[in-house]
């Protein structure tokens, strides 16, 4: 007991957020008489809020570094929205090329503004205040207040999902929606979703079985084994649970995979790369990790860049799920993936923070923007509630800190 006792005090952000999430989802449920849970409503979720996740990723390594963060997310989502307009429809290039111009464009601009951060030491908030209003600016050039609508691979990202490989064939054990008597569900169950959920559960229990025993090999500290249990069996039912929600919708949305890619592959670089090390000492103390032979410059040209990178495939999704390139896109991203950052566990000084605490961050944004959107709330109202959030969690980030120095 004392064992888990230490180990959840050392863990106590990360699981505190994810308790959160539990509550704020069981809150919304019961005040929206159940809606916030309709198989429909739980795809829109992914779909709705694929930019957070997206832009909290890149935002994440931003923080790492020391605390920093790029403003310009939003308007350079709008700008490559633009760029996909005016390639896709004004141009009229091929979906893919266009998807492939406009995310080229996202990198590029993250590439101005590394330059300038890096290398000419212009303070992050300051080079990406200017990036804010040069690419919202640009944006409002090109689309002179005009909405260009998009189709093909646009929309086949932003709203598609997997074919069913076997539709209509769910046993009817299965079924237990219609015990449930949930709304807004169609006829049958989506086996591509059952099964890719089934896989992947088993794939999460094995890894971590495999991580533990790699660990204990080699006389590492691991998770008491009680803990580990609880923690396995815990996600292999959220895991199903959650694709068995979706296969009540249209299964298993395109979006969801590349949210899945992202999120392995920068889980990757963050925990397993001399890069993602390096990154994590930037935010320890950079005249430390200078010392130590860190190239400074260059790990903070390449976080700039990649969050660059990130907002043009933000920008991609949106505009597909939108069907369309807007002016008006992007507004408020930025601190939507700032909150999703600090909510998910990021420290305030740089150094503290995972990517999936981005991930769980983003989920309670995401799960807050459309609790709220369903009840009614007035968006102002929205927009104190994610404020209060985001101060709380930045305050109880310093209180933990605070905390363990004097204990």
């Amino acid at each position: 007991m004392d064992g888990i006792k230490e180990f959840i005090n050392r863990n106590l952000r990360q699981y505190g957020m994810i308790i959160a999430l539990v509550i704020i989802i069981v809150f919304f449920g019961f005040v929206t008489g159940g809606r916030l849970i309709w198989p429909r409503n739980v795809s829109m979720l992914v779909r709705q809020n694929a930019y957070v996740l997206i832009l909290a990723i890149g935002m994440m390594f931003c923080i790492l570094t020391g605390g920093n963060v790029d403003l310009s997310v939003g308007s350079l989502v709008a700008l490559v929205s633009a760029m996909s307009g005016l390639m896709a429809t004004t141009l009229g290039l091929p979906s893919g090329l266009a998807i492939l111009i406009s995310v080229l464009t996202g990198l590029l601009a993250g590439i101005w503004q590394g330059f300038w951060i890096a290398y000419v030491r212009v303070p992050p908030f300051i080079a990406t205040l200017s990036g804010m209003l040069v690419f919202r600016g640009i944006n409002n050039i090109i689309l002179n207040g005009q909405t260009l609508p998009l189709s093909g691979l646009y929309v086949t990202i932003g709203t598609g999902s997997v074919p069913d490989i076997a539709p209509n064939t769910a046993p009817d054990f299965l079924r237990i929606g219609d015990l449930l008597q949930l709304q807004n569900k169609p006829e049958y169950l989506n086996m591509t979703m059952l099964v890719t959920g089934l896989a992947l559960s088993i794939i999460y229990v094995l890894v971590v079985i495999f991580n533990r025993n790699s660990k204990k090999k080699r006389g590492y500290e691991v998770q008491p084994l009680s803990l580990v249990i609880v923690k396995i069996i815990s996600f292999f039912i959220v895991i199903n649970l959650f694709s068995y929600w979706l296969a009540m919708d249209d299964g298993l949305p395109i979006m969801l995979i590349l949210l899945a890619a992202l999120y392995a592959i920068y889980t990757f670089i963050a925990t397993k790369t001399i890069p993602g090390r390096h990154i994590y000492a930037m935010g320890g103390n950079i005249k430390a990790a200078e010392l130590s032979g860190v190239n400074t410059k260059k790990m903070m040209f390449l976080v700039y860049a990649n969050m660059g990178l990130l907002s043009g495939v933000a920008a991609v999704v949106t505009a597909g799920r939108l069907m369309a390139a807007s002016p008006n896109v992007g507004v408020s991203f930025e601190l939507d993936a700032i909150g999703a950052c600090f909510i998910g566990g990021a420290s305030a000084y740089g150094g503290v923070g995972t990517i999936w605490g981005a991930v769980v961050g983003a989920f309670i944004m995401g799960v807050m923007n459309n609790g709220m959107s369903i009840i009614g709330l007035n968006v102002f109202l929205q927009s104190v509630a994610k404020g209060l959030v985001v101060l709380l969690a930045v305050a109880f980030d310093m209180y933990s800190k605070s905390k363990s120095r004097l204990g």
